[in-house]
């Protein structure tokens, strides 16, 4: 009686703490509504599954209870039941997964209108490059990086003379704007999320990863590194602001591009880049066109 007891009490310990406890998602900023339902519908039908089957348990313990001179019924099988459990199972997984696959499709189905801007993780910081005014990223990869390069720009690309480049951990794009966002790392596996956007997407060392979202309110939000990185893991933050276009059209205009950041590099080291990138027999692999 005590353990039934205990288990109920649990029940509704849980189900307080789900309805009262300030801990939940932050407000929606992007257009990710369905990654938000697809969570909803989960939760759902796990704390379906959690109080049904808890509270089943109490009652089979107060009405099985051992009495006095009764025995227990031996049933070795019961097809019935099984054939109910697997259905109602499947019922269940299928509730989970088909909202999750739904929003996923969405996710990796980029609108041919949407921007693209590059993030790349390093241990332990954000860096951003946008594409100038012809609307194409350059190529890069890790055999163009020299001291003088740090972004692995190919400068034998003319795609990438008018890459906007953004050393520090600021992000800025535009409110109602389609965006991609390419993604790759310098050394290990590390994870773009923006919790007000929900949508979140690993860094793999060695190819692109991608998603693309629609900000759909202004303001500042922490970009967090959601995959262990290293000791400096918890560090790893940045800041993407929210702004109407046209501040965000006088914000990138003031940002310096990759031919004039070539112009303030040294002889040698523009000498280094050069050498690096003839020295490179094929294109980058990182594919970013």
């Amino acid at each position: 009686m005590r353990v039934a007891i205990a288990i109920v009490a649990l029940v509704l310990g849980s189900i307080a703490f789900h309805l009262l406890s300030p801990w939940w998602q932050t407000p929606l900023a992007s257009n990710w509504q369905s990654i938000d339902s697809a969570l909803h519908i989960t939760l759902l039908i796990c704390a379906f599954a959690f109080i049904f089957l808890n509270l089943f348990l109490a009652v089979a313990l107060i009405r099985f209870r051992h009495r006095q001179g009764s025995r227990a019924h031996f049933s070795p099988e019961n097809p019935s039941l099984e054939k109910h459990l697997t259905f109602w199972t499947a019922v269940g997984i299928v509730g989970m997964l088909a909202p999750g696959l739904a929003a996923w499709a969405k996710f990796v189905d980029v609108p041919p209108d949407a921007a693209v801007v590059e993030a790349i993780g390093q241990q332990w910081q954000w860096t951003f490059r946008y594409p100038g005014p012809d609307g194409v990223l350059g190529t890069a990869g890790v055999g163009y990086m020299t001291p003088d390069n740090p972004f692995g720009v190919n400068p034998l690309d003319p795609f990438g003379r008018d890459d906007v480049l953004i050393e520090g951990n600021e992000l800025h794009l535009p409110l109602g704007k389609p965006v991609k966002m390419v993604l790759r790392s310098k050394d290990v596996l590390h994870d773009f999320y923006v919790p007000q956007f929900r949508a979140r997407m690993d860094l793999v060392p060695g190819i692109v990863t991608y998603f693309w979202l629609k900000p759909t309110r202004t303001g500042k939000y922490e970009i967090l590194c959601a995959e262990l990185c290293g000791v400096g893991h918890h560090a790893m933050r940045g800041t993407v602001i929210v702004e109407q276009q046209k501040d965000f059209d006088a914000w990138l205009a003031r940002q310096a591009n990759f031919t004039q950041i070539m112009a303030q590099t040294s002889p040698e080291g523009v000498a280094a880049m050069f050498a690096k990138a003839n020295l490179c027999t094929r294109p980058a692999a990182w594919g970013i066109r």
